[in-house]
């Protein structure tokens, strides 16, 4: 299966959290998007990884994805090295796409950053003819994006970009809520964590109103580019 965009988060919910409003407006727009969850958050306070994988795929019906998959690295402990690289690798290669999401370059979890740097250099091995991969057994062609983009994520960064998701911030927040077992529940009797109050909530919100003020949106997300976005027409930037 070809995919306009692929997504991969170090964890599920991840992408979520991060970029499910501008998969949301790609998908509506007839765009085949896909996720790859480079674990499957077994270290996470609350919950359970098999309760992950539950609300994983309730938040893919959400998103609309075409495919989703896991490659069940270790959480914590995964590194930017050539096995991983290769599964990633393997992940592109796989999938072609023209676009790919990632995490953040630098995080509250360092998880975030070290994925993002497994994702990027994964991404560039993935153009190269001599870097030998296969897929249950068929050898791989080599596969180069057009481009990388990292999501930004629980730390603020400046954004190079902003993708307005106003028109689908409920069905976002959907998506995001779908991972339950993370989130505000006052009935739950699992220990707090840093996203599971309901002024993380609210902190979504707010921080997606930031994003969106400069360009005189409602909400947005914003985005790092691996390199500087170019338009043919000055005016796509209207």
């Amino acid at each position: 299966m070809k995919l306009d965009v692929l997504a991969f988060g170090a964890h599920p919910d991840d992408v979520e959290l991060s970029c499910a409003g501008t998969i949301l407006q790609l998908v509506r727009s007839g765009r085949k998007v896909g996720v790859v969850d480079l674990t499957r958050g077994e270290l996470g306070t609350r919950g359970t990884p098999e309760l992950r994988d539950q609300e994983a795929r309730e938040a893919s019906r959400i998103l609309g994805l075409s495919c989703r998959e896991n490659l069940g690295m270790r959480d914590g402990f995964f590194e930017n090295d050539p096995e991983h690289q290769l599964q990633v690798v393997r992940m592109i290669r796989r999938y072609q796409p023209e676009l790919i999401l990632c995490n953040a370059v630098s995080d509250r979890h360092p998880d975030h950053g070290r994925g993002a740097a497994l994702v990027a250099k994964a991404a560039f091995l993935a153009g190269l003819l001599k870097v030998e991969t296969d897929d249950n057994g068929a050898s791989q062609a080599p596969w180069k994006c057009r481009a990388l983009y990292h999501y930004i994520q629980d730390r603020y960064d400046t954004p190079d970009f902003v993708v307005d998701v106003a028109a689908v911030w409920k069905e976002r927040m959907e998506a995001v809520l779908a991972f339950k077992s993370q989130f505000y529940n006052p009935e739950s009797n699992e220990p707090e964590t840093p996203i599971s109050s309901r002024e993380f909530l609210a902190y979504l919100e707010a921080k997606a109103a930031v994003f969106a003020r400069p360009a005189g949106l409602t909400y947005a997300e914003g985005y790092i580019a691996s390199r500087t976005p170019a338009v043919e027409d000055i005016f796509d930037l209207l």
